[in-house]
This record gives C-alpha cells, structure tokens and sequence, in this order.
C-alpha cells in the first residue's frame, strides 16, 4: 500500500508546495510577523556586530528545506492513499497533520526544556500553516 502511494506522488507538485510551506517560513520569522518575540523567548541576541551571529545559516536552511520536503512528501503519500481528496480536504488534512503531529512533537520538546508558551504557539502555528498551504497545493494538482 505505501509503495502504491509512493507510485502516485508527483514529486514537481511536492518541491512547489514544499517550496511555498518553507517560503512561509521567511514571513512567519520575518520582523513583520514574530521574528522578535521569537527570538527573545529563545535567548537568541540578533547582533549584528557579532561574526558568529550568522554562522552555519546557510546549512540549516538547507536542512530545514530537506524536513519540510519530507514532510510534504509524507502529506502526498497520505493523500494518495486517501480517496478522491478534494481541495478543503488537503487543507483540513494539513492542518490536522500539523496539529496533532507537528504541534503536539514540538509541545513535548517545549515542555521538556521549559520553553515560554507564546514560542509553542509560534512554532506548531508555523507548522500547522505551512502544512495547510502544502496541503491545498498538492490538493489543487491532485
């Protein structure tokens, strides 16, 4: 059955909605959206005079587009498996993937090393759209 769902995945229709889910990513940590609360409730000093602020940047954006295309891949294998997915039901699927996976991983880990709640709400919100807007991608072209 999962190599079936695997047969039916296009995968130029997993890069764009992987591209659009981690494109969400530079508004959602933009100054405009949550890029300060997010990096106060981490502690994190945006310093600009400091070399080692930016260090190693470019590889965990590289790594971050890997996660975020195996999850979209993952999105598509289930959509696949599922019967005739209409686009509210990509979207519904997304957001449901995102809340009860996404969300509830990164609530663990946050509760584990006493992270503030507003940076919970941050995260799996990022996730929880991200894989909504995947979603209604794959499901337009499904």
């Amino acid at each position: 059955m999962i190599s079936q769902a695997l047969e039916h995945i296009n995968w130029l229709h997993v890069l764009v909605a992987a591209l659009a889910y981690f494109s969400l990513g530079a508004i959602w940590y933009s100054p405009v959206m949550f890029a300060k609360q997010w990096t106060e409730m981490h502690g994190i000093k945006m310093d600009s005079n400091d070399p080692n602020a930016k260090k190693g940047m470019g590889m965990m954006m590289f790594f971050c587009l890997v996660f975020v295309f195996i999850q979209t891949a993952c999105l598509a294998g289930l959509m696949a498996l599922l019967p005739a997915m209409s686009v509210l039901g990509g979207v519904k699927l997304g957001i449901i993937i995102g809340l009860c996976f996404s969300s509830t991983a990164i609530c663990i880990g946050y509760l584990y090393t006493k992270k503030p709640i507003g940076l919970y709400f941050i995260d799996s919100g990022y996730q929880t759209v991200g894989l909504a807007i995947a979603g209604l991608i794959l499901a337009v072209w499904h």
